[in-house]
This record gives C-alpha cells, structure tokens and sequence, in this order.
C-alpha cells in the first residue's frame, strides 16, 4: 500500500506544481509575457543569425502562444488533480482496477510533456533558437519539469500488487 500512496502524493504534487506556475502566470501575467514576447522575437538571439525569418514581431500572436502555454499548464494540473482523485478512490481495489485508474496520469504526464518539452525545447529552443539567449533562455527549468514528469510517470506506471487483505 505504501507505493499506491506514494503514486497519489506525486500526482498529488505534480498537480500542485502545475497549479502553481498555471497561477503565477494568470496573476503575474505580465513577467512571463515578457519571456514569451522576446522569445519569440528572437531579440536576444545571435545578432545576424540566419534563423531570424522565424521570428515573430505580432503582439496578438504573442498573447495567443502564451494563453496555449496557460491552459496547457492548466489543463495538466486538472489531469494530475482527477488522477489524484481517482487512485485515491481505488488505492484499496484489486491491481488491475488501480492499473485503470492511472489513465489521467498518462494524459496528464503527456500534455506536461507536450508544454515543457515541445513547447519549451522543440518550438522555443529550437525553432526559436531560445538556446541562443543568455537572457531569455528556459530550457533549464524546462527540462527539470518533463523529465520530473517523465520519472514520476515511469514510477506510477509500475505494476502494482493486489492490496493485503486483512486475516480474520
């Protein structure tokens, strides 16, 4: 039982974590804008790279990536939140319903990949050349987000044994 709790308590932080950086950039909206404005613009990229037709200079195109950042980061908290809900709600039922009960941990571990990973490394890093910012660069903390996800997805994603029945 001791691992089934733990799967609840990860899930339960990773919802936590989500929430977080969902709220912070609802409520600071601003400072994070800022992060996304410049990366897109490719502003503090190499100066003369060869890579700046990528750039975007459209304001309204920079409001409409960062809201998809927003409700991605959103999105994975309310999975990692029903997971929690749901491995708690089966943590006494026999392996294979708890098994089933990891569904929305594997979505939500996907669209936190999809967010810190593809939006964070592949479009921003790459595409944007994010790599090139000494200023605006945010593939460290990225990467300590989805490979954090990746681990605990690999922990929950273990088998699990059928629950002790208590002897009369």
């Amino acid at each position: 039982m001791s691992t089934r709790y733990a799967k609840i308590v990860m899930c339960l932080c990773l919802a936590a974590f989500a929430f977080l950086v969902t709220f912070g950039n609802i409520t600071d909206y601003g400072s994070n804008y800022e992060f996304v404005k410049h990366v897109l613009s490719m502003d503090s990229t190499f100066p003369g790279n060869a890579l700046m037709y990528r750039s975007i200079s459209n304001p309204t195109l920079w409001h409409i990536s960062y809201i998809f950042i927003i409700i991605g980061e959103a999105i994975t908290c309310i999975f990692y939140l029903i997971s929690t809900a749901l491995l708690w709600k089966f943590r006494h039922a026999p392996a294979r319903s708890f098994h089933a009960a990891k569904n929305y941990a594997v979505m939500a571990s996907t669209m936190g990949f999809l967010v810190w990973f593809f939006g964070f490394m592949v479009i921003g890093g790459e595409w944007f050349a994010m790599w090139q910012s000494s200023t605006w660069n945010g593939q460290n903390p990225a990467f300590r987000f989805y490979v954090t996800i990746l681990l605990v997805l690999i922990f929950i994603m273990q088998p699990d044994e059928d629950p002790e029945r208590p002897t009369a």
